[in-house]
């Protein structure tokens, strides 16, 4: 499946700022199951291209741009080809061992109701225990934006029983780490057809299965990403697969405005 993606974050300062730096993940990572086509990001109207690569393997760029600044905006666009390899990832980058990715983080600490929660689906067949996990997760964790936020730690999220995608990926990767599995967080983009249409950014997990590899789960849609998901970052959480994260001089608060659009293109054969 073709996707064609604009990804727009604004930002305003209503006090100028000296400088702003950001390090950005927002370059689509090369596997076997998705290709880019004329893909752009831009900051202030100046192309930026990717310098690096971080310590996940993510391509990545580190700018700053000097002021005074009262806004600034930074843009994503371009075509994505994404075949449906029912959640299995092969041909990534991976600058570490699975193993590296068993460790928990201050967002994906496994408490003792999230361990109870793994142990209680926890099966012979690894396949079986994580489609199980995916499922409770998602019961256990109405989807809702009003109760959590980027800083929600996995058992807070667990304990409020709602919150967004983010928190539904860091519930199970804290769970899978919980009985023995190595597990990461994506960020990525989504595309649903039908009555589910809700094109957006979305985050998932993946865990790795012996045997397999790699293997996507995404709770919030109780599924494995299929052709309408495009993969961009990983990292152990949120904060590390963040698209954006950065720090400004000067100008005392900051408001955001994030529009992602993401479409079948009109063109499916390229």
């Amino acid at each position: 499946m073709l996707l064609d993606i604009v990804h727009r974050t604004e930002y305003r300062y209503p006090q100028p700022v000296r400088r702003v730096m950001q390090a950005l993940r927002l370059w689509p990572a090369a596997c076997a199951h998705q290709q880019l086509f004329d893909w752009q990001v831009e900051v202030g109207g100046r192309r930026i291209e990717p310098k690096s690569l971080d310590g996940f393997g993510n391509q990545m760029a580190v700018h700053a741009v000097d002021g005074p600044l009262s806004e600034l905006t930074v843009q994503v666009s371009g075509r994505v080809e994404v075949a449906d390899e029912s959640g299995i990832v092969r041909g990534t980058r991976e600058a570490l061992p699975a193993s590296f990715y068993r460790g928990g983080t201050m967002l994906t600490t496994a408490d003792r109701a999230i361990t109870r929660l793994a142990r209680s689906v926890r099966n012979d067949d690894a396949l079986v225990t994580l489609h199980a996990l995916m499922t409770e997760v998602r019961d256990r964790i109405e989807f809702s934006p009003e109760y959590t936020d980027s800083q929600t730690p996995a058992a807070h999220a667990l304990q409020l029983g709602a919150g967004v995608c983010q928190d539904h990926a860091h519930v199970m990767i804290a769970a899978s780490r919980a009985i023995g599995f190595a597990a990461r967080y994506i960020s990525g983009y989504l595309w649903l057809s039908g009555e589910r249409a809700e094109p957006a950014s979305h985050a998932w997990c993946e865990v790795d299965v012996a045997g397999l590899g790699w293997v996507g789960f995404d709770p919030a849609n109780r599924c494995c990403p299929g052709d309408g998901y495009v993969r961009v970052a990983c990292g152990r959480d949120a904060r590390e697969a963040a698209p954006i994260r950065g720090c400004r001089e000067g100008g005392a608060d900051e408001s955001m405005q994030v529009t992602v659009t993401v479409a079948e293109s009109s063109n499916q054969q390229q």
